[in-house]
């Protein structure tokens, strides 16, 4: 699925695509010499996870504004969403009991976020937003909550036209990961911090084009589409 949005103007890269980043850890084990040691300790599990209620459908709605930076360039953009869409199984909480993973995330596709409303910050240019392919999204119950949002290669890509020729695109060699929190409540909501998205500029003059990230801020209200009264939690 592509959806394409130009000047009313991507990090997962929902939304971005954040977000929108990737968030790597890295756990070094040391011990004294002579000292008896066992089998190196690996990395804690992961909490429990349950996504309800299963089987329902949600969308992902800005709320506020969206953020994109690479190098000198702002993008803003004060519409965006994520919509269930009739036919695809996208935008879908995994029945039960594929909605509760004992040591671990849940998952669900996502359809690729819409972007409008947008401005840049480079004068004289309009913009055009152009997102695609299967997005993801992955909830981990913890403290924080998680939700790592995933864009395919490729799967945003924002070009400017008029005194800036300009084309950044998110994840353009690999899947970019955006680490987000995730707050359950009325609605739950997804927040975009910092983010940073891998990109590649391509452009001439006013073009950021030794940039290779992008810093990615959103905050999307999560919402129940098969019943609205409803609200989308994550819990252990």
């Amino acid at each position: 699925m592509t959806s394409v949005t130009s000047r009313r103007l991507r990090p997962r890269a929902l939304l971005a695509c954040g977000a929108g980043l990737a968030a790597t850890a890295a756990l070094t084990l040391t011990g004294a010499a002579g000292a008896q040691t066992g089998p190196a300790a690996g990395p804690a599990a992961a909490e429990p996870t349950t996504v309800t209620p299963a089987g329902h459908s949600f969308a992902a709605t800005l709320n506020g504004k969206a953020t994109f930076k690479a190098g000198s360039v702002t993008a803003t953009c004060t519409v965006s969403s994520s919509q269930p869409s009739s036919g695809s199984g996208n935008n879908r909480i995994p029945d039960a009991p594929g909605n509760h993973n004992p040591a671990g995330p849940v998952s669900s596709s996502i359809n690729p976020p819409t972007y409008s409303g947008c401005t840049a910050s480079i004068a004289g240019v309009t913009t055009t937003v152009t997102t695609s392919g299967t997005w993801s999204v992955s909830m981990q119950h913890g403290s924080p909550i998680t939700a790592t949002l995933t864009i395919p290669v490729g799967g945003f890509v924002l070009e400017s036209k008029g005194l800036a020729n300009c084309k950044i695109t998110a994840a353009p060699a690999a899947p970019a990961d955006i680490l987000t929190t995730y707050t359950n409540g009325t609605p739950s909501t997804l927040t975009v911090t910092n983010a940073t998205v891998p990109v590649k500029v391509t452009g001439g003059f006013g073009c950021p084009t030794s940039a290779t990230s992008s810093v990615f801020n959103a905050v999307y209200d999560i919402t129940d589409t098969t019943d609205p009264a409803s609200q989308i939690t994550v819990s252990g």
